[in-house]
């Protein structure tokens, strides 16, 4: 299955945040829960099952000088093979003159399957993003399969964070080097102008960026644990 939907929040003379344009397309189903108003809030919500192996997703936001988006999702997405034994694949694309909050609920990486999952943001010189992912090595009792994540962005075409990230090589994950054997990875990017000083504790940490905002990471053994975490900073 290939799908693709498109998101454009602008400003309005009276300085409500409004939903232009909201293009979806099964499974990737935008719903406006506030259309206008100081934050436009809209809700990803995957209508059929899915990615499966052999599905290909796109989704595109825009987001003018001035507005504030919340982008959330309502439920996990369950990472699931296919009958044909292909990949699947999800690209999320952002263009930010104002400011992003995007919250998806977490990813599982169930056994077998293998999905490539990218984000890439484009900020203009004000423009702000508080991103987080969580992913989910496999349900409960099952090992995963694999999931290469990446993350870009740029602010006026500078670079500001370029983080890959692969799962489910048991080896490697059960290694200190890797996740030590934690079932929950979490990470929060902060792309603005707060200040953070370097800070860390018992698996997470908070680094700051050469060009500005800050990285958040966590380890786990449950998604409530490394969540609370990532929202703590």
């Amino acid at each position: 299955m290939k799908a693709s939907a498109r998101l454009v929040v602008t400003l309005d003379p009276h300085g409500n945040s409004v939903v232009r344009v909201l293009r979806s397309q099964a499974p990737l189903t935008l719903v406006p829960h506030r259309r206008t108003g100081p934050v436009a809030l809209v809700h990803l919500v995957s209508s059929v099952t899915s990615p499966l192996g052999g599905d290909a997703l796109e989704l595109s936001v825009e987001v003018g000088a001035g507005a504030v988006l919340d982008l959330r999702g309502v439920a996990a997405t369950l990472a699931l093979p296919g009958p044909s034994g292909l990949p699947s694949s999800s690209v999320v694309r952002f263009s930010i003159e104002g400011t992003v909050r995007y919250l998806p609920e977490p990813t599982v990486v169930t056994s077998r399957a293998c999905h490539t999952a990218v984000v890439e943001a484009e900020l203009d010189g004000h423009a702000e993003l508080s991103l987080r992912e969580v992913l989910v090595l496999g349900r409960t009792g099952e090992p995963p399969g694999t999931l290469s994540t990446s993350v870009r962005a740029t602010r006026c075409g500078k670079p500001l964070l370029h983080q890959e990230l692969v799962v489910g090589d048991p080896s490697v994950d059960g290694s200190s080097a890797g996740l030590a054997g934690k079932r929950v990875l979490g990470s929060r990017v902060l792309l603005d102008s707060v200040a953070r000083a370097a800070d860390g504790g018992e698996w997470w940490n908070v680094v700051p960026l050469a060009a500005g905002g800050s990285l958040v990471t966590a380890l786990g053994e449950n998604v409530v644990m490394v969540t609370k975490a990532l929202d703590a900073v």
